[in-house]
């Protein structure tokens, strides 16, 4: 249990981080539930065991074991995360699994999401071009939908290019269609 602080402490950071830009937004309820599902004894005990500070415990998890016994139970409960968003195809035969289009409102808590992990692990070396860079490692073998995969690309393009209140000012008006909003 020696990590057990340490992993608390990374896990609420980074829910703070993502409530604090799901506010930015209006997101007020899914800025305050956000991952919740760490605190659960399935992922916390996990990321307690495999916590290592500079990454998430479920790659460590995923080395030791083949997979990630938290992140398969994170990814089910949590519609921020384009994997919640994949069923079978009615047309594509019975056992294919497809990507669906996310609700923009998961798109945009799934970009905050990016952002606090981003700052989380890259700490002070955190730049506003690392969310995409990120994603542009993996977009060509990642299971999202093509429609989903470009609203998250474009926001996080404007993050990259011109900074975050730039950032929030496009999810509010084209995401969330929220032009008279106020932070």
């Amino acid at each position: 249990m020696g990590h057990a602080w340490q992993h608390f402490k990374t896990i609420t950071y980074h829910k703070y981080l993502v409530a604090k830009g799901c506010f930015k937004v209006g997101l007020y309820k899914q800025g305050l539930l956000h991952d919740l599902s760490k605190y659960s004894p399935t992922e916390f005990m996990v990321g307690v065991r495999y916590y290592q500070g500079n990454r998430s415990p479920n790659n460590a998890e995923r080395e030791d074991i083949g997979y990630s016994s938290a992140w398969l139970h994170h990814k089910g409960r949590n519609k921020h995360h384009y994997e919640y968003w994949i069923d079978y195809g009615l047309n594509a035969g019975p056992d294919c699994m497809i990507p669906v289009p996310m609700p923009d409102k998961y798109i945009a808590e799934m970009i905050m999401d990016r952002i606090a992990a981003s700052k989380v692990y890259r700490g002070e070396d955190y730049v506003d071009s690392d969310p995409l860079d990120y994603l542009l490692k993996g977009k060509d073998v990642i299971p999202i939908h093509e429609q989903t995969l470009e609203k998250l690309e474009r926001m996080l393009r404007i993050l990259a290019e011109e900074g975050e209140e730039r950032l929030y000012a496009c999810v509010r008006e084209e995401l969330l269609k929220k032009k008279s909003f106020r932070p």
